[in-house]
């Protein structure tokens, strides 16, 4: 099961993915954004559809959550009154069936409350929720609004915990989800910071130990993958970093024992390989921006340019600063990317080179493979 792995596309992955979870409880995946993760769930979800000759009766294997998942849900802002706001549901996905008997809601609300102050109604009839929020008015009472638009990243974290609720009845057995075989889960922590990150990984873990049902987790943040793994390393799972070659536009897995997958050290070993390579993109200095700013704020300095190291012909390091500021603020894009003149990629190189060397890393992670 070590080693890399090269698949042609996105539905030979998936399938490769569902042949490995044949003895496999689990398939942690973590891969960059941009790389495909929410077309991958989309093709392994494609793959469990069925479709009966004779009946024409269409069957489905996957529960899954990603962006479609959210697409369930949208919005009836009343435009005309801006007073009955609801948040309508697909009745016609398999992903509500049977859900009025379960007492749902309370499931949802007891998720909720870890994450969230607002509370929501559900109308099966009419498939829509409405959601409210206790407020103090300017008598200093407690009072009631309803009907409220919720923001963005709370629509999301009540998408995850209606999920939630939903996987738990799948783990429990219930008969309405009986044709669920295989969970798949498309980074769920978009909206939360890095302590609810913990909380719903560990949540999240938990659940799934308790299950029989194969799983398979995307994610493109490192805190999330590392705290899923090592909860779940008791049980059967793989664990495997994903990325896209550009040229050849395959894919590639590999053991995460052999690619760090941690989120600043994956992204210095894709500088540092550009950097040897020659072919270094505008887009690249706000990488290494991103990174002189995380590390300084790690160690406490007010400025990223206190982890810019000084060149014996660059005193201060006023001139690897100024170049740091001007080409990581052009608004450069990775999917258009413009190669960097000679001079910017020696200067690039030795701003990396430095802070290699100030801040030591491991040498093995950074050897060509």
């Amino acid at each position: 099961m070590r080693g890399n792995k090269t698949h042609p596309n996105l539905k030979r992955l998936a399938q490769y993915i569902r042949d490995v979870l044949g003895d496999k409880k689990c398939f942690l995946v973590f891969a960059h954004n941009g790389t495909g993760k929410t077309r991958l769930s989309s093709a392994f979800k494609d793959l469990g559809k069925k479709t009966d000759r004779a009946t024409g009766e269409k069957s489905a294997d996957t529960l899954y959550y990603n962006a479609f998942t959210e697409d369930l849900f949208t919005w009836n802002n009343d435009l005309d009154g801006d007073m009955d706001r609801r948040l309508k549901i697909n009745k016609d996905s398999r992903f509500f069936s049977g859900l009025e008997g379960f007492a749902i809601e309370g499931r949802i609300r007891s998720l909720l409350d870890i994450y969230a102050d607002f509370d929501f109604s559900i109308s099966y009839d009419e498939g829509y929720i409405t959601f409210s929020r206790e407020v103090i008015n300017a008598k200093k009472e407690t009072v009631t609004e309803d009907r409220i638009k919720i923001s963005r990243g709370e629509e999301n974290i009540f998408v995850w915990c209606f999920f939630l609720a939903v996987a738990q009845l799948t783990i429990d057995g219930e008969a309405a989800y009986s044709w669920v075989k295989y969970i798949y889960i498309d980074d769920p922590i978009s909206s939360l910071d890095d302590n609810n990150v913990v909380a719903v990984a560990c949540h999240l873990a938990r659940l799934l130990k308790s299950s029989d049902i194969k799983t398979v987790i995307s994610t493109h943040h490192a805190l999330f993958f590392n705290v899923m793994y090592n909860e779940l390393k008791s049980a059967d799972v793989v664990k495997r970093f994903l990325h896209k070659n550009t040229e050849t536009g395959r894919y590639i897995t590999r053991d995460t024992g052999d690619t760090p997958f941690f989120h600043h050290v994956a992204l210095l070993k894709q500088l540092k390989d550009a950097a040897d390579s020659g072919k270094l993109y505008t887009y690249h200095f706000n990488v290494l921006r991103n990174i002189l700013e995380k590390t300084a704020a790690f160690h406490g300095f007010d400025k990223f340019s206190a982890c810019i190291k000084q060149d014996p012909s660059d005193l201060d390091g006023a001139i690897h600063l100024r170049m740091t500021n001007l080409l990581s603020h052009g608004g450069y894009s990775i999917f258009e990317p413009l190669e960097m003149v000679e001079d910017n990629k020696q200067i690039f190189k030795e701003i990396l080179n430095g802070f290699m060397e100030l801040y030591k890393f491991n040498e093995e992670l950074f050897q060509k493979e």
